[in-house]
């Protein structure tokens, strides 16, 4: 793993292109993530039972579906946080131990390490990788010049506010350059308002990185806007219902949500996600 703990990132560089022009990442390979027979129980539960996805390079995905289908649960086996009872995951044929990857959990405030500044928290994982003091140096300054930063970096956590430390987390994970990053509900301690601002930086860094992205969310409104593509997750033993390509041009933002277009996105999926509760 690249952190023990939680990760995300901040604003993108303003002069970005791809962001500026409203364009998606293309995907330099098909297949990038592939899940072959995934299994997965809990005290004689089946969650998973021979499970199969393939999932593009270079995209934003999003994952939702009814409570305890296992959604945290498949990004945790695919990230490697949580052994599989049968199966294998590859990342363009490498295993999970060979993949570079970072992580981000719900709850910020456990995410970060109090007794370090936010700089340090930075440095932290590049500090596990071995690399120098002037190394991690260049590092932690060529990131931070790709991105507009307004955080003072020598105050510790609890100094900050919460979406202050999400975005110390978002610049841990990314220092690492991981090739998939994991995002498990990372909005859902922070009120609406900071929500929706996380929801926009979100979006940038994924425009500035193109890195694979995973998110796991609660909140389908949030899951269709940030997304490439919606998988629509079944109740249990659980099964894709349905993978939404969420053909919107970037960026998404929060007058997005009343375009037709998204409206009728997300009632699709709202209709399957219906349909998957009833049965």
């Amino acid at each position: 793993m690249s952190l023990p703990a939680p990760q995300l990132s901040v604003v993108a560089d303003a002069d970005d292109r791809s962001w500026a022009a409203g364009e998606r990442p293309t995907p330099s390979r098909q297949t990038f993530i592939t899940i072959r027979g995934l299994s997965k129980s809990f005290n004689g539960t089946v969650v998973y039972d021979r499970f199969d996805l393939d999932l593009p390079q270079g995209e934003f995905i999003s994952i939702f579906g009814p409570n305890g289908c296992g959604k945290s649960t498949l990004i945790n086996m695919i990230s490697g946080l949580l052994p599989l009872d049968a199966g294998q995951v590859l990342f363009d044929g490498q295993t999970i131990q060979e993949t570079r990857r970072s992580y981000v959990f719900q709850n910020y405030r456990d995410a970060l390490f109090p007794w370090l500044r936010a700089i340090d928290n930075i440095h932290y994982p590049l500090k596990l990788m071995g690399l120098s003091r002037r190394e991690r140096a260049a590092r932690v300054e060529q990131l931070l010049a790709d991105f507009e930063v307004k955080i003072d970096l020598n105050a510790y956590p609890y100094m900050l506010s919460g979406g202050q430390q999400q975005t110390v987390s978002i610049l841990r994970a990314l220092i690492t350059n991981p090739e998939v990053l994991f995002l498990d509900e990372p909005f859902s301690a922070l009120d609406y308002e900071m929500t929706l601002f996380m929801r926009e930086q979100l979006q940038r860094v994924f425009m500035k990185t193109k890195t694979t992205t995973l998110l796991v969310s609660h909140d389908l409104e949030e899951a269709v806007q940030l997304a490439n593509r919606v998988l629509l997750l079944t109740r249990r033993p659980t099964r894709v219902a349905d993978a939404v390509e969420i053909d919107l041009p970037w960026p998404r933002r929060t007058e997005s949500v009343i375009d037709a277009r998204f409206v009728e996105l997300k009632s699709h999926c709202l209709a399957v996600f219906q349909r998957e509760i009833v049965h």
